[in-house]
């Protein structure tokens, strides 16, 4: 009918004027019938009544018209649900009839009242989510059953028809909408109230949530209704339908290269979010600038640290709702702790009184220990806080982390002047024992007369009264040790390299030297946990003690050789069974032990250091030959070949 009345002028005509009347009034009913049964169809989730109603309007030639208004109309619903829920007005109304107030009266919670005002923005706020989730779901039903559906004359899909006139699909054009309406009435609703600002602000954490909860809840509906249409038990309407190729998932179900729609929703947050956040910082800083007064000379005490690292978890625990905030907050608890630092360096001793060595601890040492001890009890507390963090995102850990090791480092570098004197000290004391004497010979009851040499008397004193008087007072045993360790290593290092230097070497010497060897465990136990720990040090300090009694020709068969202690320090001891023509490295140079000791910590390499020794040797070579010596020393041999053997080994 309507096609045979187009285009052309049919009033006037008396035989028809009631039939067109007829026609008008049956096409409206029909209409109306259609539209009734598309919005219970829609409201039940019924695919049969919306694909019945879609199929007339389809007919009637309005089916794009008719969806455009349906989903105007969810667009209208939900803006003035929005609106609603952030009607200042109805919030801070004791009772829910809103009152007229007077002219220019502000409308806001009286005071007291504010607690009641948030619980009701909150219940708004939840009811106002699940309007959205149930809008959204009658948009995606309706867009499912157009994306099925074919007119079964044409055989047209019937998202095509929508579709072809360059129109998006239904459900991004409404969601657009909708995320823009959020945004422009948050906007505007907390721009008018503070009262809102301030809760969405303070309580954005809450907000994030049912944002969150919103988005998951679209995601989940979006899986149902797949697996509903996929395995619908409509067939009597879809039957003579062909599936879809594949079913186009919704845009809650993918993420677009040019739009997210996840994002699209939490967009309208980020002003609350930069709000929370920069409180958040400010919550994190006070109770740190509090207990760091200008010019305070002591680090906070235990409670003070105490509140610190409550306002830290309970800062990360609300923050874990969502793993881009917890992110963001953990940065913000990572400039915390480089704020502590920054605070206890601050409070450091770095005058010459902090790294003495000589008397009880300066005032300055004692303050050292305090920051030390305070930094370690922080950096322990914050990781304590994080392992306890469940599902706390790698990236934040990472963060928080970070930070951490730059106060294990401030440690670090805290200690280290008086690290570095007892270092000093202990070289310089075993140094000495150059200026004792080994040269002597065996006594008759074949034991040494003294049960170790008085340098190690001294070795022994020093480390014992330096772990007592300074090392003792740090609480963080483990990190103590660990760069304790490391001094005991060094101290057998230097104590082996001197012990392969002494010249000349008697029987009686030997005997002296081997208890030494003995008592050099006993003088660096205090630095460490057990000196077997000590790894390739003790294993040097154990397998160089025989030696010294060994013949040349056993020393260079020696198993240890090259393993456990370096080629080089042996030739430097096979030097001492040589005559005095056969001049050791740094006797050659003309330097003095000590100068000699640097030149081999600033040559840590094998390779120079040999090359040193075959100088020597050398050089000896040169001597014999010029005084027309008719033979080497027996010791040479054995030592040229031990070092052939240590340059091949090299190579």
């Amino acid at each position: 009918i309507d096609y045979l009345s187009q285009g052309i002028d049919l009033s006037g005509i008396e035989v028809i004027e009631n039939d067109l009347l007829f026609i008008a009034r049956a096409r409206l009913e029909v209409e109306n019938q259609a539209k009734r049964l598309l919005e219970q169809g829609v409201e039940t989730q019924n695919p049969t009544q919306v694909g019945t109603a879609l199929q007339v309007f389809h007919n009637l030639g309005t089916l794009k018209d008719t969806i455009a208004n349906v989903v105007d109309g969810y667009c209208t619903m939900l803006e003035e649900n929005i609106k609603n829920a952030l009607d200042i007005k109805v919030l801070t109304q004791p009772s829910q009839t809103v009152t007229r107030g007077g002219p220019g009266r502000a409308a806001m919670p009286t005071p007291g009242n504010t607690a009641a005002f948030r619980a009701a923005l909150w219940t708004n706020m939840e009811k106002l989510m699940d309007q959205i989730c149930a809008a959204c779901g009658q948009v995606q039903h309706l867009q499912k059953v157009l994306a099925k559906k074919r007119d079964p004359v044409s055989h047209v899909c019937f998202i095509e028809e929508i579709v072809k006139d360059g129109q998006s699909d239904i459900l991004y054009k409404f969601w657009t909408a909708v995320t823009q309406t959020l945004a422009s009435q948050f906007q505007s609703a907390t721009d008018s109230s503070m009262f809102l600002k301030q809760a969405f602000e303070g309580e954005y954490p809450k907000l994030l949530r049912l944002y969150n909860d919103l988005w998951k809840r679209l995601q989940q509906y979006s899986q149902s209704i797949q697996r509903n249409f996929n395995t619908s038990g409509t067939t009597d309407l879809f039957a003579e339908l062909q599936q879809m190729e594949e079913d186009a998932q919704d845009i809650f179900m993918q993420k677009n290269e040019d739009y997210d729609p996840e994002k699209a929703l939490k967009d309208s947050l980020q002003q609350y979010e930069a709000a929370y956040l920069s409180k958040s910082l400010s919550r994190l800083f006070d109770p740190i600038n509090l207990v760091f007064p200008p010019g305070g000379r002591n680090p906070p005490s235990s409670d003070e640290l105490d509140s610190i690292i409550k306002t830290i978890a309970s800062e990360l625990n609300v923050a874990a709702v969502d793993p881009d905030l917890s992110l963001a907050v953990a940065k913000n608890v990572a400039k915390t702790i480089q704020l502590y630092g920054v605070k206890s360096e601050q409070l450091l001793s770095t005058q010459g009184d902090a790294s003495q060595v000589i008397g009880p601890l300066t005032e300055g040492q004692r303050r050292n220990v305090a920051v030390v001890n305070s930094l370690y009890k922080l950096h322990q507390a914050v990781l304590k806080v994080i392992t306890s963090q469940s599902s706390f995102p790698a990236a934040a850990e990472q963060t928080v982390t970070t930070a951490l090791k730059a106060v294990h480092d401030l440690m670090g570098s805290a200690v280290q002047p008086l690290l570095n004197s007892v270092g000093d000290s202990v070289e310089a004391i075993i140094i000495t024992m150059h200026q004792e004497d080994f040269s002597g010979s065996l006594c008759s009851s074949g034991k040494p007369d003294v049960p170790c040499s008085l340098y190690m008397k001294e070795l022994q004193g020093f480390i014992a009264r330096v772990m007592s008087d300074y090392f003792r007072h740090f609480e963080c045993f483990d990190f103590v040790f660990d760069n304790t360790e490391a001094m005991a290593q060094r101290a057998i290092e230097l104590f082996i390299r001197n012990a392969s230097l002494i010249r000349p070497l008697g029987e009686g010497g030997k005997m002296r030297l081997a208890a030494d060897f003995a008592q050099m465990e006993l003088a660096v136990a205090p630095l460490c946990r057990r000196v077997s720990d000590l790894g390739k040090s003790y294993r040097q300090l154990r397998s160089f003690r025989p030696l010294l009694f060994q013949t040349s020709e056993h020393i260079a068969t020696s198993p240890a050789l090259g393993e456990v202690i370096p080629f080089s320090i042996i030739l430097q001891f096979l030097f001492t069974r040589a005559p005095p023509e056969l001049k050791s490295p740094f006797q050659r140079a003309e330097w003095s032990i000590a100068r000699y000791s640097q030149w081999l910590d600033d040559h840590p390499s094998e390779k120079d250091r040999l090359a040193l020794i075959r100088g020597a040797l050398e050089a000896y070579v040169q001597s014999v030959r010029t005084r027309e010596g008719k033979e080497f020393a027996p010791v040479y041999p054995i030592m040229v070949q031990l070092l052939q053997k240590a340059m091949s080994a090299l190579q």
